[in-house]
């Protein structure tokens, strides 16, 4: 046998030898990323579907918004801001540049408008409007943005305005940012404004500026229904996208994406992957009381209902089985008078025997003190 012959028959067996030692995986069991950082979980859970580079810190754009939004939703939750508040807005505001509804400087503003600017348009000016409203001036309200992101454990971000325009001290990761989108989709008035696809701003003057949201999957994607997009040049084109199906819902983030529609392509292409190989089993259902009640001492009604504050759900592989099971602790020490969304108790969701998911257990109902003539009657009954 000549050695050219023999070269090639060694080749050929090398080449076998390497193939044969490749562990195949089903294509539809992987999932590639051309972003500089992705990330994807089960929003409920927090369960990891994929990450790549998900730590790496990088400007995220216009996705800054994303807190500015949670912590005004918070100040509407806790009273210190309404929708129909108007706000005259400042000179401030209205020079932002980049993306904007185009404020008229020393206008008035209904709050809810402003915050719509931004959930559907990603205004800039619309932000720094509601940022000096809330905290006096976009510095201090930057200050909020960063003791937040501390409070929330966010290891890979940092915040210096909180439109995400350019600005070298400023960044974040696509894990970090799927945090901060699942601190907002907490808030269920935000839903009024992310799945508007087209709507209308109305200044002072009478003109109009056109809202046409800028994520597009809330049009185009199936449950898709909030997220954030952004870009610069620094950034790249990014996304933060939530998308609902059955009980199962999902966060995907890209960041550094090469155009607008791979991004836009990728998080959906994530989404049908996991749409199609997971599945998300309610469990303890907020909806529900709990079969155990509450002990008011002092109260008319002796025994009140109490509900899950949050749903509690198991994110499996599709037609895999689970152990489950659930505890209920309810405070003994409970003494009207007592609000409506007052935490009483816990509730524990196990997993495998693992504890696995835990929320509040809350009064649906204002529970009273009884007056001096109803603890009479009470005491002639028992008498």
């Amino acid at each position: 046998m000549k050695v050219y012959q023999k070269i090639f028959i060694a080749c050929l067996t090398l080449c076998s030898l390497f193939f044969s030692g490749i562990t195949t995986v089903k294509a539809d069991e992987i999932f590639t990323s051309s972003a500089k950082s992705t990330y994807l979980i089960d929003a409920d859970s927090g369960t990891v579907i994929f990450k790549q580079n998900e730590e790496k810190r990088l400007p995220i754009a216009s996705m800054t918004k994303i807190m500015l939004l949670d912590i005004v939703f918070d100040n509407l939750e806790s009273g210190n801001l309404t929708l129909d508040k108007k706000i005259n807005v400042s000179k401030n505001s209205c020079g932002m540049g980049g993306s904007q509804v185009f404020l008229q400087e020393g206008g008035t503003y209904l709050v809810g408008d402003l915050i719509k600017s931004v959930a559907i348009a990603s205004a800039n000016d619309a932000s720094v409007a509601l940022a000096e409203e809330i905290a006096g001036s976009e510095t201090a309200f930057v200050d909020l943005m960063n003791e937040t992101a501390k409070k929330m454990g966010l290891k890979d971000t940092l915040f210096s305005n909180c439109t995400g325009l350019p600005k070298p001290t400023q960044y974040s990761s696509a894990k970090d940012v799927s945090v901060m989108l699942r601190s907002l989709l907490r808030h269920k008035d935000y839903y009024r404004y992310s799945n508007i696809w087209l709507d209308k701003l109305v200044h002072p003057d009478g003109s109009e500026t056109t809202l046409t949201n800028t994520n597009k999957l809330s049009k185009f994607y199936q449950g898709c229904d909030g997220g954030k997009t952004g870009f610069t040049n620094e950034s790249g084109f990014c996304l933060a996208a939530t998308a609902k199906r059955g009980d199962m819902r999902l966060i995907g983030v890209v960041i550094g994406e090469e155009s607008s529609k791979k991004r836009f392509k990728e998080v959906s292409e994530m989404f049908n992957r996991a749409f199609s190989l997971y599945e998300s089993t309610l469990i303890v259902d907020s909806v529900k009381p709990c079969q155990d009640k509450a002990k008011i001492k002092g109260s008319k009604q002796e025994y009140v209902n109490v509900y899950p504050k949050n749903n509690l759900t198991v994110f499996t592989k599709k037609n895999s089985k689970v152990d489950c099971s659930v505890e209920t602790v309810i405070f003994s020490d409970l003494k009207a008078p007592l609000n409506k969304g007052d935490k009483v108790g816990e509730i524990t969701l196990y997993k495998d025997g693992v504890e696995y998911a835990k929320t509040d257990l809350i009064l649906n109902e204002n529970v009273n003190r009884l007056n001096f003539s109803e603890a009479f009657d009470k005491v002639a009954e028992n008498w």
